[in-house]
């Protein structure tokens, strides 16, 4: 077996999700970790092996700006781990871009850009393609469960009429800053006026209801999503919140997408606080039909930066561009 070449890469945003890629990465004999960036001054100019507390770590830095890390080195991919929206994360994946970068971001918007900011995704891809970069939106969900895996599952199909996918999450398990922002505490009305002004939710629903469509060619002529709270039945504290019984500690998002009037799509998301049964699910509508059932699902904030990494040699392999996962080399764990 071939070695693979080794991957010198650097970390953009050192929330939770960048935090655990750091130490993924180091678990990769061939990815070479050269520093991470993030604005927090608090973070900024330590050493990530005192950030991570892992020693492999030590002796990379954290800068200020990319282009205090261009200045000492220059990565082969950048993990992107910093904000949700496409257009909040432009200013940043333009200038990697233009630097010439490759970028693996978890941006939930990413995963179909040109859906709510076509102009936007239309510069970014030209910023690529003149500069030989390329950049891509992977995860779990968007990125997995809820659109590429049922794209692969009609593989064996001859037809298909529709698809149905349900995640149900237990958030308890989950990192404090996805607690907070699917609503844990509010009360239900604050939650549905936030949700309304797209600031609390799941971001990048409508994305992969959109993906999952342009995939299989299907022309929308209708795409729909809602979003409500689930109110706590009894009293919740976690390490990161406290929800009282009767506020909200969690949501019910659902997303359908309809082809010449007829549902072809529809997504089902529920993620709160002591959920039971946590699990993932798809049927096929087609021939053959098929259903899918993960018990206990598809553990987010691990299999996240599983998905970060796994996609990084796949995203090298494609010309320079803004990329979709559909358009790579079929993503998988690699040593």
């Amino acid at each position: 077996m071939s070695q693979r070449p080794a991957l010198k890469v650097a970390q953009f945003g050192l929330g939770p999700i960048g935090l655990e890629t750091l130490k993924a990465a180091t678990e990769k004999p061939t990815l070479v970790v050269l520093g991470g960036v993030d604005i927090d001054p608090a973070k900024t100019g330590r050493d990530l092996g005192d950030l991570t507390g892992l020693p492999a770590l030590a002796g990379r830095r954290v800068f200020a700006s990319l282009e205090a890390l261009l200045a000492t080195a220059r990565p082969d991919v950048v993990f992107h781990t910093a904000v949700s929206r496409t257009r909040e994360a432009f200013p940043s994946l333009a200038a990697m871009a233009r630097a010439g970068l490759n970028v693996v971001s978890s941006c939930e918007e990413l995963l179909l850009p040109h859906l709510r900011e076509p102009q936007l995704a239309a510069e970014l891809d030209q910023l690529c393609r003149q500069n030989g970069a390329r950049i891509v939106g992977a995860g779990v969900n968007p990125g997995f469960v809820m659109d590429l895996l049922p794209v692969c599952l009609t593989g064996v199909c001859r037809q298909v009429r529709a698809i149905h996918v349900q995640r149900v999450v237990n958030a308890s398990t989950r990192r404090g800053p996805l607690q907070r922002k699917i609503g844990s505490g509010w009360t239900p009305a604050e939650f549905e006026h936030r949700f309304q002004a797209g600031t609390a939710g799941h971001a990048g629903l409508r994305e992969s209801a959109a993906f999952i469509a342009r995939a299989l060619g299907w022309e929308l002529t209708e795409l729909v999503e809602t979003g409500r709270a689930i109110v706590a039945e009894h009293d919740i504290r976690t390490p990161f919140v406290e929800v009282q019984r009767g506020q909200c500690c969690g949501l019910h998002q659902h997303a359908e997408a309809k082809c010449n009037g007829r549902v072809c799509v529809s997504l089902d998301l529920k993620m709160y606080l002591d959920a039971p049964d946590p699990h993932d699910a798809c049927q096929i509508d087609g021939d053959p039909p098929l259903q899918l059932r993960i018990p206990g699902g598809v553990a987010g904030d691990t299999a996240t930066v599983a998905a970060l990494l796994n996609v990084a040699p796949c995203l090298l392999q494609s010309p320079p561009g803004l990329r979709l996962l559909t358009e790579l080399p079929l993503p998988h764990c690699w040593a």
